[in-house]
Formats: C-alpha cells, sequence, structure tokens
C-alpha cells in the first residue's frame, strides 16, 4: 500500500530517471539557435572539431549536448524531420547501453542516428542490427543521408557480399545489417587462415532495433555453421512409411514441449514393422547399433504428429518452408536441423536434403555479451525487463510519449467454441468496417487466417490477407490497411517495418494509380498534390469513426507479441480501439490456460453464441501468459548456462587461432607441444612412482615411433643405467624428437617452415575443434539422463565438457607432433580445395526450431581459404608413389590424403578408390 501510495506522489522509479534526463535535453535546446545560424559546411565541420576534442582527452558524455544537437540540426536539412523532446531522452538512453522502450510511431529510426552518431565519433565503429536485410538497407539509405552529410561513412551487410565488400562495411564508421550476417561473419572470421582475410574489426558497440526480438525471441536459438554429410534420404523415407501406419495410442505427445514419445506398445509395433522393413539390426530398438534409427523415428513423429503444414511451415515449389512463428513471415532457405526438417520433406513426399555437420556455432547471447557497450530499443520490453538484467545487464527505460495515448484497450471477449469465436468476429469486423474504421486483424497462424477469411465471405466484407503464403505484397498491404473502412488480416505484426498510416500512403498510391509518371516531373507532383489532398481528408473521416481497430483473435504465448499488435493503433496521438476475442479451444487456454474447473465453468455457464468479458477474465490469461514467458526464459537461460561451458572454450581456441595468424613463427608453441607430447607418452608407460620392470618398455618404444618417428632404444637405456628415472628417458627421447625436426627444416628456409608449422597447427586446431564440437552436440542431447542419477545435469555437463576439452588438446599436441615428424613436403604451389556447400543455420536444440541459410561459395560469402605453399604428400612414412590404386591398404582411413588436399584420406582418394571397387 505504501509502495503504491509513494509511486503516486513521487511517480515510479522509472518517470524519476526520465524527469532527471530533461535537464541534459535542455541543455540540448540552449544550443540550437547557435547551430541553425552556422552554413552547412560548417555544421557537416562539427564531427572534425568533435574528434579533435576526444583527443585533447574529453570523453562522449562530455560532448553528448552539442553532439546531439548537430544531429538534430542536420537531420531538419537533410530529412526535413525535427528530432522531438522525448526523441533526445530515448538518444541518452541508447547512448547509456540501456534499451529505450518507445511506442510505435514514435520515430525509433530517428531516435537511433543520436547515440549512433556520438558514439560513432572514436572511430572504432558501431554496429545498427535490425530484424531484416530490408529494414538494414533501407535505414542505412535514409539514416545514412544524415551520417554522410555530417562526414562519416556508412557500410551495410546484405547477403551475397564478397568479403572485400563486407570488410569495407565493416571498417565503415556505421554499419547496419541484421544479427544473423554479424554473428556469422563472426564465426566465418574465426575459420580463416589469415588475419588478411577476416571482415570484422574489434567490436565496440552494438545498438539493436527491436531488440526484444533479437535478444529474447531468437536468443534460444544458436547460430550454426555446418557442412554436408551422407545421404540417409531412403532411410527418413522408409521410416516415414511406418511411422504414417501409428495410432494415437501408440505414443504420449506433449505440446508444452513439443516432444513425443512411444509407449510400450508403440515401441513394439515399431520395432515389428522395422525388423519387417529389414530396416533393425536384431530385434530391440533400443540397441546400441539402432541408435541411427532411433533417431529417424523420433524425428518423424515429432514431424508427422507435431509439426502441421500451413501452421509451421508451408510446401511451396517443391520445397519445405518453414514460418516464423513470431513474425507469421516466410523464412526462405532456412531449414531445422537434426534431421527434423528431412523428416517433415519425408512427410510431404518432396525432394529430401542431406543433413549437416556443425562446424562453428555462437547463441545471440554470447555473440553480444562480446561487446563492451550494447542498447537497444523496441515498442514493448518493460515485460521482459527482469531477463535483459540477469543475461545483458541491460536496464529498460520506457520513454513516454509524444503526445498522449488516445487508444481505447477493451476488455477480453470470451466464447465457448471457435466456431462461435469466429462468427462474433466476423460480425464485429462488419460493424466497423460499415461505417468506415479500419479493422486490423491479427492471427497466429495462416490457417487461423485462412478460416476467418472464409467467414469473412460468408458476410461479404472485402479484405485482404497478409500471411506467408503474400509475402511478396506485404509492404503494399500494411501500407494501405489504414484507409477508409479497408479489412486486412495478418499473421502477426510483429517486426513488419511498415507504418500503418490512417487515410492511406502516399508513395504506394502513386505507385499503384500513376506507375507510368516519374518522380521528380511537373505532372507527377501535380498527382501526389491531389492525392495528399484526398489522403488528408480520409485521414479526418477515419478519425472520425475512431480511428484504427485492432482485433485479435487470439491471445498469444506472449504478452509483448500482443502488445505489438495493440501498439499499430493509436500513434501519435491518434484515437484508436484494440479488443482481442478468445475461445476455450484457444492453444493457449488448452495448454496452458487456468485449470480444467474454469473451462467446466466456462463450459456450464456460457450458452451457444454468448459471449462474457471482465477484468478477472483477463488477469486470468495474463496468469497464464506470464507462466508461458517465465517458461521460455527458463529455456533461454538455460541454453545461456549450458552455451556459457562452450563459449569458455570457444574463446580459449578462438583467441589461440588469432595468435598464431598474428604471429611470424609458431616455432615456441610446437616445441612446448612436442615436448609435452613425449612427457605424456612416457608418462603414461613409466609412471612415476614405479620400478623399471613394471613399466611397458615395448608398448613405450612402439608408441615413439608412431608419433614421433623416433627409434629410442629404452631397454638398452635400462640396462646400460642401474636406477633410470622416467625424467631422463624423456629428455633423452626429446632430444631425438628434435633432431627429426631441425633435419626437416634444414631442408627449407625459415619463412617457410614457420609457414608449414602454422598451417599444420591451424589446420588439425580446426580439425579437432569441429570433432569436438560434434561431441559435445551429442553429450547435450543425453546429459539430462543424468538426473535420474540425482545429479545436476548442468554440473555433470561442466565436468564432462572439461574433460572432453582437456583430451582434445591432447589431441591437438599429439597430431601436431605427428604430422611434422612424418610428414615430407612438396614445395610446389597446391590447388585451391574444394569447399563444401556450407550451411549456416539458427537451431533451436529445445522445440527443433532451425533457420538456416545454404551460403553459395561462389558468391563470396564463403571464400575457398588460400593454402601454404606445401602439401602432405606421405603422412605414413613410407614411400607411396603416384598412383592413387596403389594406396589401398597403407594409408589409414582418418589419415591426410597424400594428394595433398588436406582431406582426410577417406573423403578424398580413398572414396574414389572405394567407388571404383565397388564398380
Amino acid at each position: 500500500m505504501f509502495g503504491s501510495l509513494a509511486k503516486n506522489i513521487f511517480g515510479s522509479s522509472n518517470d524519476r530517471y526520465v524527469k532527471s534526463l530533461r535537464g541534459v535535453v535542455a541543455k540540448i535546446n540552449a544550443l540550437e539557435p547557435e547551430l541553425q545560424a552556422m552554413s552547412d559546411e560548417q555544421l557537416s565541420h562539427q564531427t572534425v572539431k568533435f574528434r579533435e576534442k576526444l583527443e585533447g582527452g574529453a570523453s562522449l558524455d562530455d560532448l553528448l549536448p552539442e553532439a546531439f544537437a548537430t544531429v538534430r540540426e542536420a537531420s531538419v536539412r537533410v530529412l526535413g524531420m525535427r528530432h522531438f523532446d522525448v526523441q533526445m531522452i530515448g538518444g541518452i538512453v541508447l547512448h547509456r547501453g540501456e534499451i529505450a522502450e518507445m511506442r510505435t510511431g514514435e520515430g525509433k529510426t530517428l531516435v537511433a542516428t543520436l547515440g549512433v552518431y556520438l558514439n560513432a565519433l572514436p572511430g572504432k565503429g558501431i554496429h545498427v542490427i535490425t530484424v531484416n536485410d530490408y529494414l538494414a538497407a533501407r535505414d542505412a539509405e535514409w539514416m545514412g543521408r544524415v551520417y554522410r552529410f555530417l562526414g562519416m561513412t556508412v557500410g551495410v551487410i546484405i547477403p551475397d557480399l564478397t568479403d572485400q565488400q563486407r570488410r569495407d562495411a565493416y571498417h565503415s564508421d556505421i554499419t547496419y545489417g541484421t544479427n544473423n550476417e554479424f554473428g556469422f561473419d563472426y564465426l566465418r572470421d574465426n575459420m580463416k587462415y589469415d588475419r588478411a582475410s577476416m571482415v570484422q574489426r574489434p567490436f565496440n558497440m552494438a545498438l539493436i532495433d527491436e531488440v526484444d526480438s533479437v535478444l529474447i525471441d531468437e536468443a534460444r536459438t544458436p547460430l550454426i555453421i555446418s557442412g554436408p554429410t551422407d545421404d540417409r534420404s531412403e532411410l527418413y523415407k522408409n521410416v516415414d512409411v511406418i511411422v504414417k501406419q501409428l495410432e494415437e495410442d501408440d505414443y504420449e505427445k506433449d505440446e508444452k514441449q513439443k516432444s513425443i514419445i512411444l509407449t510400450e506398445d508403440g515401441t513394439e509395433k515399431v520395432e515389428r514393422m522395422l525388423e519387417a522393413a529389414g530396416l533393425l539390426e536384431g530385434s530391440n530398438l533400443y540397441d546400441f547399433e539402432n541408435t541411427q534409427v532411433v533417431h529417424h523415428v523420433n524425428q518423424s513423429l515429432r514431424a508427422n504428429m507435431m509439426f502441421k503444414r500451413d501452421t509451421d511451415y508451408i510446401v511451396k515449389n517443391d520445397k519445405i518452408v518453414i514460418i516464423d512463428e513470431f513474425t507469421g513471415r516466410m523464412m526462405e532457405g532456412r531449414r531445422w536441423s537434426e534431421g527434423l526438417h528431412q523428416a517433415v520433406e519425408a512427410k510431404e513426399g518432396v525432394k529430401i536434403e542431406p543433413e549437416n555437420q556443425t562446424l562453428a556455432s555462437i547463441t545471440f547471447q554470447n555473440y553480444f555479451r562480446m561487446y563492451p557497450k550494447l542498447a537497444g530499443m523496441t515498442g514493448t520490453a518493460a515485460t521482459e525487463a527482469a531477463e535483459f538484467y540477469d543475461i545483458y545487464k541491460m536496464n529498460v527505460v520506457t520513454i513516454p510519449t509524444n503526445r498522449p495515448i488516445r487508444r481505447e484497450d477493451n476488455d477480453d471477449e470470451f466464447y465457448k467454441t471457435l466456431n462461435d469465436k469466429f462468427i462474433a468476429i466476423a460480425r464485429a469486423i462488419k460493424e466497423h468496417a460499415e461505417r468506415g474504421q479500419p479493422v486490423l486483424v491479427g492471427t497466429v497462424s495462416i490457417e487461423k487466417s485462412e478460416l476467418l477469411s472464409e467467414f469473412l465471405q460468408r458476410e461479404k466484407v472485402p479484405h485482404k490477407v497478409l500471411n506467408a503464403r503474400y509475402h511478396e505484397m506485404e509492404a503494399h498491404i500494411v501500407a494501405q490497411a489504414g484507409r477508409l473502412g479497408a479489412v486486412t488480416i495478418a499473421t502477426n505484426m510483429a517486426g513488419r517495418g511498415t507504418d500503418i498510416q490512417l487515410g492511406g500512403n502516399l508513395d504506394f498510391r502513386m505507385r499503384d494509380e500513376f506507375s507510368d509518371l516519374e518522380e521528380g516531373t511537373p505532372e507527377y507532383a501535380a498527382q501526389a498534390e491531389k492525392i495528399v489532398a484526398e489522403i488528408e481528408e480520409e485521414k479526418q473521416r477515419v478519425l472520425d469513426a475512431g480511428g484504427l481497430f485492432v482485433l485479435g483473435t487470439e491471445r498469444h504465448e506472449s504478452r509483448r507479441i500482443d502488445n505489438q499488435l495493440r501498439g499499430r493503433s493509436g500513434r501519435q496521438g491518434d484515437p484508436g480501439l484494440s479488443r482481442f476475442y478468445l475461445s476455450l479451444d484457444d492453444d493457449l487456454l488448452r495448454i496452458f490456460g487456468p485449470d480444467t474447473l474454469f473451462a467446466r465453468m466456462m463450459r456450464s455457464n456460457i450458452g451457444d453464441g454468448e459471449a462474457i468479458g471482465s477484468k478477472w477474465l483477463t488477469k486470468a490469461i495474463e496468469t497464464a501468459q506470464k507462466k508461458v514467458e517465465a517458461r521460455n526464459y527458463d529455456i533461454r537461460k538455460q541454453v545461456v548456462e549450458y552455451d556459457d561451458v562452450m563459449n569458455d572454450q570457444r574463446k580459449v581456441i578462438y583467441e589461440q587461432r588469432s595468435d598464431i595468424m598474428d604471429a611470424e613463427t609458431v616455432g615456441d608453441v610446437v616445441i612446448d607441444m612436442r615436448h609435452e607430447t613425449v612427457n605424456g607418452i612416457v608418462g603414461g608407460f613409466c609412471p612415476p612412482g614405479t620400478y623399471p620392470e613394471q613399466w611397458d618398455v615395448d608398448a613405450l618404444k612402439l608408441r615413439t615411433l608412431e608419433i614421433l618417428n623416433v627409434e629410442a632404444p629404452v631397454d638398452e637405456w635400462i640396462e646400460a643405467e642401474d636406477g633410470i628415472e622416467p625424467e631422463t628417458i624423456e629428455e633423452r627421447i626429446r632430444e631425438r624428437a628434435d633432431a627429426v625436426i631441425e633435419k626437416k627444416s634444414a631442408d627449407m628456409d625459415d619463412s617457410t617452415w614457420a609457414q608449414v608449422e602454422k598451417s599444420v597447427l591451424l589446420q588439425n586446431l580446426d580439425h579437432h575443434w569441429k570433432e569436438h564440437l560434434a561431441t559435445l552436440d551429442a553429450l547435450r542431447s543425453i546429459i539430462h539422463l543424468r538426473a535420474y542419477a540425482q545429479k545436476t545435469p548442468l554440473n555433470e555437463y561442466k565436468q564432462e565438457a572439461f574433460a572432453l576439452f582437456e583430451r582434445m588438446l591432447e589431441s591437438i599436441r599429439e597430431d601436431v607432433t605427428k604430422v611434422l615428424a612424418f610428414a615430407e613436403f612438396n614445395m610446389a604451389p597446391p590447388p585451391l580445395p574444394e569447399v563444401p556447400d556450407f550451411v549456416t543455420s539458427h537451431f533451436d536444440p529445445l522445440t527443433g526450431e532451425d533457420d538456416t541459410n545454404d551460403i553459395d561459395a561462389a558468391s563470396g560469402a564463403f571464400e575457398p581459404q588460400p593454402q601454404p605453399p606445401f602439401q602432405v604428400a606421405n603422412p605414413g612414412g613410407e614411400e607411396l608413389g603416384d598412383d592413387p590404386a596403389t594406396w589401398v591398404g597403407r594409408v589409414g582411413r582418418n589419415q591426410p590424403c597424400p594428394c595433398g588436399s588436406g582431406r582426410k584420406y577417406k573423403h578424398c582418394h580413398g572414396a574414389l578408390t572405394n567407388t571404383a571397387t565397388a564398380l
């Protein structure tokens, strides 16, 4: 009670903080007359002046009032747009590394120019993150006019750029792009073989537009770069046929977790069918030999029973196209991983593409936490304020609107059945549209959009449908959604990027009605003036009708998505109305809603076609939403906790790679590796504190020969010296191993040998890191089983991952030593290796959701890397000759191919030889 009283008297902590910033805004406003008096040349010279002050010891905070006033004046001259005082407050919040929550239509794009310009002054670069490529290109061009006027360079990162174009964009003062492009460029940079081919420079600051979408909605899904594996399409098809024969009693599904498992009877039935199809080793599905088959059965079950066509995906041009659950957009080229996409392809009978193996991955949480300074802006962040602070240490500041909000948010209306609800919605839409009020209808899936469209057709209500099927017309449909009596059905309005203007949009009307006229001509200007007058008249009629009516056909799992939909109405002080219609058949109420008592009361107290609405019911729904939000937060937090384990290891590996690339020579590192390998070998066969008669001398001699290419007469040393210590044996073997390498390096000049060592080191590091990632993926998928032994899975994962990392480092040391000891080097420059079609993905390990983009090597997004001027011609130490047919049985399957391609023998000439033999 006292807290509420204090809040009423003194305002909330947010109100007090915003009020404290108005003093800074007053300083900015006081500078406006001085800047207005400057010429364009003087104004653009401000950037040079600010940079000189920074070199003289001034801080960015010292420059803030004058820099913000400069940007405001430049915006007035270049764009004809003057920042409001509340936008100045938003700019200060962004500069301080916080999140500015600003309502739809308050001009967040313009607010960004303030914080971006100020933080770009030191010349270290600032990244502006947008949610799609269209907005990145649009904002870079639109706001770029202000930056370029002030003498700054602007770059944009979009797909299909060459490495040089990306490098130029990253070396601009300000760089626009999507979260995926920045993240994948970081991963690709850490797969390069020399510093000059990397495109990014050290991170300085990132400003994220729609920060809740990027750091919350997409944060469950790590970014993954992967390469193709073996084709198993036939197995997917065969398993799909079997799964489609199952009945509901054969499996149990959990819609909350999006998981499904076979019952005991279902397992037995599947075993018999697999056995009949010849797909089962033995008779038990869960034998070790059938691990792959179990995986395929599980994914096929999820594809057939949990994933719905036109809700989770659509079939377009004989391909499965995923639908983004948050925006309703088609995600062209993106794929679910771990075989789920292939299972859906088998289900729908389209061509099955091969699976991929992880080469590099990172979560958005760990990617963006690498920036020394992080800021963001959105219309809806307050509901997730705790998560933003816990994960990113960012405070959410709610910025007041420039004009008071006049939108009326009505209580929800509840109906017993889906049919009753849609009948009521269709009638409400018809009623509002007939009196001229534009209606924006928000649905959660394509299926619901098309169902509602049928109801509106029965009522003879003209309308337009915006969903993944009509993706190409998106901007056009949204832009005209505010016209008199317009009815627009939209699948999730999050992140659409186009404003709904009451009365219509001038640009789109000119494009539609006068496409033959050229912009800038007198005829174009005359028609534009006429249409502007029509829009103003129509806007007034829409305002008289009550403004935009936003109608939600059901609640989303997150309150933020509901608020985003509501926020489309009532922009810049316009009147508006919003209301949600619900039924007991809605997914949220059915899966996460209040207890069955609530459902029984609803069914027994509401007649067919009747509706009830009350604040209590609306609160009950919000409680259900809070439960889902808390659950989703736990999922994201769990992803971070597990990725933090890998992230510590990733930092070590990437820093090591970076040091290796920057070093002129890595001789000391290689020597240390060789000596540690010797110590490990001797320590394994001659444990400290044991007697010589307990040592495994024969195994030690064999291992020394296999790894170090050294003959070590250990038995002779033991006979000659009574009481010889393991340390003495280590020292002698080290000397012999060093001598082998010294002899080999003497045949080359120092720079060439340094390049050899560096390349062998990098190639082995990458190979073992890739294998380590695959091992960690497998460990992550089964570690939860440790909970049955009353152990904490996360702690178990940390311990196992650390042990695996130690083992990986040991393997790297051993392999580098072995390759250098045995390899013979051909000094002719080798051909460039074949680079597979790399795939980038954004995969959710818990729900299976994944957005994957194929990167075409020819486009330059992943160019083949130049290799050092040598080839590993003889990994086994014996002369092999030039005929690959004679290598069979003499080269190990996992050894480097003697041809010098850098690939394993089994994937290179070994594969070709096996194929020829089979033929």
